[in-house]
């Protein structure tokens, strides 16, 4: 088993005692004024005008956009026993994410398709895609959004395996003028491989079609 544990919860929380996991947002603080005076500033370096009338405001907006972007919804887990020893897979597909690039502070977004095995203990489907936003709405790279999720319910769930696949589109990787300046490629499908046995691989592909087209992929199989 994954001997991981989710950076939010104290500690590891003993195999079979887990009825109730507790699950927060990020506990960083976002300064609003902050962060508003900053883009006030990062205008007037791009050239504009931020006393201007169509700015006067931009600066709340875009300030608020991100707070949104980096503040996912506390909520709380609840798993409950399989009494019944379900054993087919779970399955909860075209979760929509939206998180925000490390790299270049913008968007990318996509479909999160997320299904475990189930052993001891079941969660509702709703969740995984609370899962998926609690780790999306951070700065993130899509790599580490797939892995960090499929590592999450591994290491509190702890069933028989756990399949991750994201598709998302890149908004760094579609304007032209950064595509055209010779951009990074997309990143490429990477897999994370691991089984009830401590077993872990990984490899990677190309993307069909050309950087920037379609979107971008990545796989957690555990």
């Amino acid at each position: 088993m994954s001997a991981a544990v989710h950076p939010l919860t104290d500690g590891p929380t003993r195999p079979g005692h887990r009825p109730h996991l507790q699950v927060a947002g990020t506990s960083s603080t976002i300064d609003l004024d902050r962060a508003e005076g900053a883009v006030a500033e990062l205008l007037a370096a791009l050239g504009q005008d931020p006393a201007a009338e169509p700015l006067l405001d931009t600066p709340r907006r875009v300030a608020a956009s991100y707070a949104e972007l980096l503040t996912p919804a506390p909520f709380t887990l609840t798993t409950f026993p399989n009494d019944e020893g379900y054993d087919e897979l779970v399955l909860a597909r075209a979760i929509p994410f939206a998180s925000l690039c490390q790299h270049h502070l913008l968007p990318f977004t996509g479909l999160a398709h997320v299904g475990y095995l189930p052993a001891e203990r079941i969660l509702g489907l709703s969740k995984l895609a609370r899962v998926v936003e609690l780790f999306a709405r951070r700065l993130q790279v899509q790599e580490r959004l797939t892995t960090q999720v499929a590592d999450w319910l591994q290491a509190h769930l702890e069933p028989k395996g756990v399949g991750e696949l994201l598709e998302a589109e890149h908004l760094y990787m579609s304007l032209p003028g950064l595509r055209a300046a010779g951009a990074a490629p997309s990143p490429p499908p990477c897999t994370a491989c691991s089984a009830p046995t401590p077993t872990r691989a990984r490899s990677s592909s190309p993307s069909p079609g050309s950087a920037g087209e379609g979107p971008h992929r990545s796989a957690a199989v555990k």
